[in-house]
């Protein structure tokens, strides 16, 4: 039996502090021994925590892909997220998805910014992917205001994006950004249903990056999806990356990425994206199945601890 918590509540005070303990104005369904789900906004759909990222599967064999998309299945994950920018991750992802594609959540993103570019895209990642739709479809890695500008003009992508609605080869309408600018200027621009965007504890406290971001797509009732839980900070200067998979030097021991996991799901959103390294995903995926929200003393120690990390997005953008 499913245990139901409904918890509603004002939005934007609260939201610069880090919720501890109450997770103020999202629906949350825990399973017995399963991975919390949360509604997803206002799509009606509820998500596991954390999602599978196509990255996990890009270079792998057809049975290290079956492998991990059956474990992540079979953990409780109905949440899955692709690119044609992950290398040859759909070729992968689409055949080792295809036995549990009506269970699952599908997201998959465009980065072409044009109307055009933006159909042939899509239509290339539903072949590959194997399916006749996605459940939600994101502008990617959206960053400089001029790429706004153009999404959201005539012959923009966000043209495509409607019509492929309206011909139902998508569900929802979301966005993925890198920059404070321009997720604030394409929500003033759109009532999406989604962003997915970076939530993490350095960048929040010592970029002054995804308060303000977070906040108003609470006010606009958006789905609220989140990446870069687990962001150390950048590589530094000569190291050797254990992990090629990611352009950002992870979290990779339990303790640490725990707690900063824990910050970005002890706020009202719906699901965290672990970086695209298999093995850092698997402890995630175990992390997660044991979350529980920072509690008022370890808020003001991540707090401490991100003011004195060094962020991998801030607020303003450089230059």
């Amino acid at each position: 039996m499913k245990r139901r918590d409904f918890l509603k509540g004002s939005a934007s005070a609260g939201l610069l502090s880090c919720f501890p303990a109450r997770l103020t104005g999202i629906q949350r369904d825990k399973a017995s021994g399963g991975l919390e789900r949360r509604l997803l906004g206002r799509t009606g759909e509820k998500l596991s925590v954390l999602g599978f990222g196509g990255i996990v599967v890009k270079d792998a064999s057809a049975e290290e892909a079956a492998q991990r998309v059956r474990e992540a299945i079979d953990a409780g994950i109905n949440y899955f997220d692709v690119a044609p920018s992950y290398g040859n991750a759909e070729d992968m992802l689409g055949p080792a998805l295809a036995p549990y594609r009506k269970n699952v959540f599908l997201a998959c993103k465009t980065q072409d910014r044009t109307r055009a570019g933006a159909a042939a895209e899509l239509d290339r990642s539903l072949k590959k992917m194997r399916t006749n739709h996605f459940d939600l479809y994101q502008l990617h890695a959206v960053t400089k205001p001029e790429d706004v500008k153009i999404i959201l003009g005539p012959g923009g992508a966000l043209e495509n994006s409607l019509a492929a609605r309206k011909a139902g080869k998508i569900r929802f309408i979301g966005f993925s950004a890198h920059s404070v600018e321009a997720a604030m200027a394409l929500m003033a621009g759109f009532d999406f249903d989604t962003l997915l965007f970076p939530v993490n504890y350095a960048t929040w406290h010592a970029g002054n990056f995804g308060p303000q971001v977070l906040a108003k797509a609470q006010e606009k009732k958006m789905g609220i999806l989140c990446l870069k839980a687990l962001a150390k900070g950048p590589w530094p200067k000569g190291a050797v990356r254990k992990q090629p998979k990611c352009w950002y030097a992870p979290f990779d021991q339990p303790e640490e990425a725990r707690m900063a996991l824990r910050f970005t799901l002890s706020h009202p959103v719906t699901a965290a994206i672990p970086p695209g390294d298999e093995n850092i995903f698997k402890m995630a995926l175990g992390l997660a199945s044991r979350f529980t929200p920072l509690s008022q003393e370890e808020v003001e120690t991540m707090k401490q601890r991100g003011s004195r990390g060094e962020p991998i997005f801030q607020y303003p953008m450089a230059g």
